[in-house]
């Protein structure tokens, strides 16, 4: 056993994700859970009371938010805790590094991700700030294995291997998928820049498909080619993304 383990807070506003990381902690012998809270309120008093190492903290939280816990800790002559945000939304990641914070994990969080986040926050101890670009960098553009859409008042996890394509709305990004379609609040380049360690390619301007669901390629001449997805779909490559859609298929 370490000889002097991490004090642990975590809060968050549902049960059942204060029960996984628990568990996770609970893998880590480096790790002593002290306390645990499900609102902003009770994350101040948790860590004034037991003045913790490391906080995994929820963003969206009923009285005020994970931000507002940090602005009201401020200043408070108990040393200031290590913060890793736990939140299912990546918008708040350059907001999260803008107030120090170790690490930023998405949910669904896994036994994997939660170790590198403690590794992070080991290796970093003796430093005054932790290595924001790096940080960021994994935060916002690791290649996730779900994405979370809202639809209807609910979240939808739904599997990247399962998506056949995706097109740009605007500001957003049609994303089909079994059938179905979602909208997701994302442009198309960002999407690209996020899926590609997948396996999706674009293929015009305001497209781009997971080349494990196409079926079949057609030629159409002038460096254009037609292809049909698995689902019966059929899409144009434009000319300017022919080559690269080439390259990536073969």
């Amino acid at each position: 056993m370490p000889e002097k383990r991490l004090r642990v807070v975590i809060v968050d506003d549902e049960p059942p994700a204060r029960e996984l990381l628990r568990g996770y902690a609970a893998r880590r012998p480096e790790l002593w859970v002290v306390a645990e809270a499900e609102d902003g309120e009770g994350a101040v008093q948790a860590v004034r009371r037991f003045e913790p190492d490391l906080v995994f903290l929820d963003v969206q939280m009923p009285g005020f938010d994970g931000f507002e816990v940090v602005a009201r800790l401020e200043g408070e002559p108990h040393a200031t805790p290590r913060l890793v945000f736990v939140t299912a939304y990546d918008r708040h990641a350059v907001r999260a590094f803008e107030v120090n914070a170790s690490d930023y994990l998405l949910k669904p969080v896994s036994q994997e991700r939660f170790d590198r986040a403690v590794d992070r926050v080991l290796e970093t101890a003796a430093e005054a700030r932790p290595p924001v670009g790096p940080l960021l960098d994994d935060a916002v553009r690791l290649a996730p294995q779900r994405l979370l859409i809202r639809d209807k008042g609910r979240i939808v996890l739904l599997p990247v291997a399962a998506i056949d394509r995706l097109e740009s709305e605007g500001d957003y990004v049609r994303v089909h998928a079994q059938g179905r379609s979602h909208l997701l609040e994302r442009t198309l380049a960002d999407m690209e820049t996020r899926l590609a360690p997948h396996g999706f390619v674009r293929i015009h301007r305001g497209a781009m498909v997971n080349l494990e669901r196409v079926k079949e390629l057609y030629a159409e001449g002038s460096g254009r080619y037609r292809l049909m997805l698995l689902d019966g779909t059929e899409l144009m490559v434009s000319r300017s993304y022919s080559h690269q859609f080439r390259k990536e298929l073969l």
